[in-house]
């Protein structure tokens, strides 16, 4: 899915604080996202970006097809899986410990309102991320997230944007438990399959070092560091 962007106006650089949350209940991940919404569409925060690993669950997003949900309920408590339908795009997917999840709360205001070039710049935040491993990711024609050789999904996009201002986001496999996608149809995609950095690079980078790495490429597309604004992170409830 190339996009041709050179009629789009340049982005100019504005301050960006990205938080690092660590391991979070996909719940309590979606309060501090949803405050943070409300504060950016208000005006009342710059635009920010929470990075976390969520407990297992499988989320529903608004097109999902509960017949990609391939196990039942009694099979996902006995593994202690959630299931949570939410407000983003997308099928059914899978987040859990070892996946980095990023949800950017962005305004897209003024200058930046292109949906089909927001969704681009998160997968090219996801290949630059492989890139700086020595592995070559791209798009795949006709679909949406980050792939390695064009038919493995390393990294999986679902957004939502009112007001201009964007949340959910993205989920980019570092080392999850890979059998928890044996548990639904990734995305309602039948015929390819997800992989994993440990998969690939026949290793496991820490995730803290994969989360900075992310903080260098998030920033080098969304915005300039800011001094720390005493930003709560989003704790356990």
């Amino acid at each position: 899915m190339l996009l041709d962007t050179s009629d789009q106006p340049e982005m100019m650089p504005r301050a960006l604080e990205i938080v690092h949350a660590g391991r979070l209940s996909y719940s309590d991940g979606l309060r501090w996202m949803e405050d943070r919404v409300k504060q950016r569409v208000a005006g009342a925060c710059p635009d920010q970006i929470l990075l976390l690993e969520h407990n297992p669950v499988i989320t529903l997003g608004r097109r999902a097809d509960v017949g990609h949900i391939l196990a039942d309920a009694s099979v996902l408590a006995e593994l202690g899986v959630e299931m949570v339908e939410t407000g983003r795009g997308g099928d059914v997917t899978y987040h859990g410990p070892g996946q980095v999840v990023g949800y950017p709360v962005l305004s897209l205001a003024p200058e930046r309102k292109n949906v089909k070039r927001y969704v681009a710049d998160l997968e090219d935040v996801m290949i630059d991320l492989c890139l700086s491993y020595g592995l070559h990711a791209q798009r795949s024609e006709g679909e949406i997230g980050c792939w390695v050789d064009g038919d493995r999904k390393i990294g999986a996009i679902g957004v939502r944007i009112s007001k201009w201002v964007t949340s959910h986001g993205f989920a980019f496999n570092v080392c999850p438990n890979m059998g928890h996608f044996g548990l639904i149809v990734p995305c309602g995609i039948v015929d390819k399959p997800v992989t994993s950095l440990a998969l690939e690079l026949e290793r496991s980078p820490p995730i803290k070092q994969v989360v900075s790495r992310f903080v260098d490429v998030l920033h080098a597309r969304f915005g300039e560091r800011v001094p720390d604004l005493g930003t709560s992170k989003p704790s356990e409830k």
